[in-house]
C-alpha cells in the first residue's frame, strides 16, 4: 500500500497473471483520506498496451473509488517475464461538488501553482499456475497410484507363481523319497526272510540296508 496525504493506493504494483491472445485486469483502489473533494488521473508509459477505466475520476472525502487496468491480448511473452511498463497516478485537492466531467488536464498542472501528489506504479507479470500433473497426482513418490497397483499386482503374481513351483518340486521329492522308501522296506523283508534262514546271521547289506531307510525317514520328517 502507498499512503500518500491525499490518497491511500493499495497495491502498488500491478500484477498480471500473464497468458498468450488473452485480455488481462487488475484492480486499484483509492481511498480519500481527507475530508476534501479529490480528484485523480492515470497515465501509462505504453498507453496503446492498456486501457484504464477510469483513467480520471473523483473520491469523494474519506471513500474509496476502485479503478481497474486491462492489458490487451499479447501475441508473444517478454524475454524472463520482464515489463518495464510503468504507471503514473497523480491527484488533487479540488473544490466541493465537482463531478468526473468537470477534470480537465490544467488541475494537474505542477506549474499553475497546483500542488499535485504523484505516485509511481510498476507492472509485475506472474506465470499461471500449473495445472497439476494426473500422474504425480496421489502418489507420494512420483508414480501413478493405478501404475504402483499394477505393479504390485505383477509383484504378488511373480511371488504366488515361485511359491507354486516350490511347493510342486517338495510334493515330487517326497513321492520318489516314498517310493524310494517302500522299495527298500521290500528288500528288508526278502533279506529278513533269507536272513532267518542262513545261519550266519544277519549280513552287512541288511545292516546297510537299514541305515539308508533311517536316513530317508528322517529327511522325510523334515520335508514335513
Amino acid at each position: 500500500m502507498s499512503t500518500g496525504e491525499l490518497l491511500s493506493i493499495e497495491p502498488v504494483e500491478l500484477k498480471f497473471f500473464f497468458e498468450l491472445k488473452k485480455q488481462i485486469s487488475c484492480s486499484l483502489q483509492l481511498s480519500n483520506k481527507t475530508d476534501s473533494y479529490v480528484a485523480f488521473k492515470v497515465k501509462t508509459t505504453n498507453p496503446k498496451k492498456y486501457c484504464v477505466r477510469p483513467n480520471t475520476g473523483i473520491v469523494l472525502p474519506r471513500s474509496t473509488c476502485d479503478v481497474t487496468v486491462t492489458m490487451q491480448a499479447q501475441k508473444e511473452a517478454p524475454p524472463d517475464m520482464q515489463c518495464k511498463d510503468k504507471f503514473l497516478l497523480q491527484s488533487v485537492k479540488t473544490n466541493d461538488g465537482v463531478s468526473p466531467k468537470d477534470i480537465t488536464a490544467e488541475m494537474f498542472n505542477k506549474e499553475a501553482g497546483h500542488v499535485v501528489e504523484e505516485c509511481k506504479l510498476r507492472v509485475v507479470y506472474v506465470s499461471p499456475p500449473q495445472p497439476p500433473s494426473p500422474v504425480l497426482e496421489g502418489s507420494e513418490e512420483g508414480s501413478s497410484p493405478r501404475g504402483s497397483v499394477s505393479e504390485n499386482g505383477n509383484a504378488n503374481g511373480a511371488d504366488s507363481t515361485t511359491a507354486k513351483v516350490l511347493i510342486s518340486r517338495l510334493a515330487e521329492e517326497k513321492n520318489n523319497a516314498i517310493q524310494q522308501s517302500n522299495k527298500l522296506r521290500q528288500e528288508l523283508d526278502l533279506l529278513r526272510r533269507e536272513s532267518s534262514k542262513s545261519r550266519g546271521g544277519v549280513s552287512i547289506v541288511f545292516v546297510i540296508l537299514i541305515g539308508l531307510l533311517g536316513i530317508i525317514m528322517g529327511y522325510l520328517m523334515k520335508k514335513t
